[in-house]
């Protein structure tokens, strides 16, 4: 019933409020004709009703914010082809508040909106349109327009009765924008709330099986009982610079596959950051250095990723928080046939900012190579692995751009390996003059 049915208590519940503020109309989800076989005709809400409404209103809706944590309601088409432009931005309605990182990002999208469309509604809907739909509505009256938390939460219960209902979603939104101890209580349910459960059980607000991944958090089918990937939304590439061609990928199902496949490359069977995690040199831990032939470099102040490259346009980078990036105009030819892009290599370094001319310039330092066009080089000894990345990651590139068939000023950041040394030069690494490394270094 999760997946085919309409969600739990959705029938009976009103289709929209009133406009909040003159700026924001709270809905709940619209569902597409598919759903017409179990929806009897009174109570369907199809996106062409939400126009309808709109034009009886005399009144343009420019942006319509999704809150779901699915795609199964109506196809997005349906709201762009009629001129409003669609944002997903997936939040749980299940045991939990909208994070702040989420509320940063619906502010954010919202006030870069408004300031350009000021005589636009944002429709904006969760499963039902009250709690998570008021909890944002609310924030961003307090942030952007200075409402006091009590005149936002009252403006939205009269807008969308009986406002929202969850108690905990109130004491939030008090504890971030007021004192919590003035959180009013929650009203009392409003019928709808008690109708049409038809015994779904354990399930959510958008009526997925409760622990089941339904959002951008992990998608889809990996073995074993990996625990569900996390996603910190609006997450920052590099701090303190704008780097362009990148952004974060936040949609299903190709969020989970990447970060699957770089689980997979690295035969890391948990979830999570699938990379190697350091070792700190104490005194137990120097024994090692008298086992195996250890390399030396700098440790430069970066952040550390891994690069999957699956093809053109297809490379993508991971950060400690499994948080996924995609890289645009960013080439890798393949060594013996440079018109075709490299694919199933991934790679380990640091995102580092230099100074070059007073200017930053963003460059990524690769330091190891786990697999290499499908072979799983990660096996090999650290000597070959180096060499691996010089003749097969780096020349490549650099006789390509020598050719003038890749153009680096196109490109987001930089890429070049980063050097390392015998052990026994360790004397001789520590002594370099620190102005001559780039970026602000310690060293390991």
């Amino acid at each position: 019933m999760s997946h085919t049915g309409p969600p739990p208590r959705w029938r009976n519940c009103p289709r929209r409020g009133q406009p909040v503020a003159g700026k924001f109309l709270p809905m709940k989800t619209m569902l597409g004709p598919k759903y017409d076989d179990k929806v009897q005709e009174e109570n369907r809400f199809h996106p062409s009703m939400l126009f309808n409404y709109l034009k009886s209103l005399k009144v343009k809706m420019g942006l319509l914010v999704d809150l779901t944590n699915t795609t199964r309601f109506y196809d997005r088409n349906d709201i762009e082809k009629d001129g409003i432009k669609y944002v997903k931005l997936q939040c749980k309605g299940h045991g939990e508040c909208p994070s702040k990182e989420t509320t940063e990002m619906f502010i954010s999208l919202c006030d870069h909106f408004i300031e350009k469309n000021p005589a636009e509604l944002i429709g904006v809907h969760c499963t039902h349109g009250f709690n998570r739909t008021g909890f944002l509505i609310c924030a961003y009256l307090v942030e952007k327009m200075d409402w006091s938390v009590e005149a936002a939460v009252a403006a939205f219960s009269q807008s969308r009765a009986p406002g929202i209902y969850k108690g905990d979603y109130l004491k939030e939104l008090f504890r971030r924008y007021g004192d919590v101890e003035d959180a009013p209580p929650a009203p009392e349910l409003p019928e709808w709330c008690f109708d049409d459960d038809d015994g779904n059980g354990e399930v959510d607000d958008d009526g997925s099986a409760i622990g089941q991944d339904s959002g951008p958090s992990s998608s889809g089918s990996a073995p074993g009982k990996r625990k569900k990937e996390r996603l910190k939304l609006g997450a920052v590439f590099l701090e303190g610079i704008a780097v362009k061609g990148v952004t974060q990928l936040t949609t299903q199902p190709k969020l989970g596959e990447i970060q699957r496949r770089c689980q997979e490359f690295a035969e890391w069977e948990k979830s999570g950051f699938p990379g190697a995690q350091p070792v700190s040199m104490d005194r137990r831990n120097l024994r090692f250095l008298e086992q195996n032939p250890y390399k030396v470099s700098w440790k430069a102040d970066g952040t550390r990723y891994m690069m999957l490259i699956n093809g053109k346009n297809d490379v993508h980078m991971i950060d400690r928080d499994n948080t996924i990036f995609h890289i645009a105009n960013l080439e890798f030819p393949f060594r013996k046939d440079p018109r075709i892009h490299l694919g199933n290599t991934l790679l380990d370094g640091e995102m580092i900012i230099d100074k070059v001319n007073g200017q930053p310039v963003p460059r990524y330092l690769i330091y190891d190579i786990i697999k290499f066009n499908g072979q799983p080089v990660g096996h090999c000894d650290f000597n070959i692995r180096l060499l691996c990345i010089e003749k097969e990651i780096i020349s490549p590139r650099m006789e390509k751009m020598k050719n003038g068939q890749i153009d680096k000023s196109k490109e987001p950041f930089s890429v070049r390996n980063k050097p390392f040394f015998d052990i026994h030069a360790s004397r001789k690494v520590l002594l370099l003059p620190i102005f001559r490394l780039p970026n602000k270094t310690t060293f390991i």
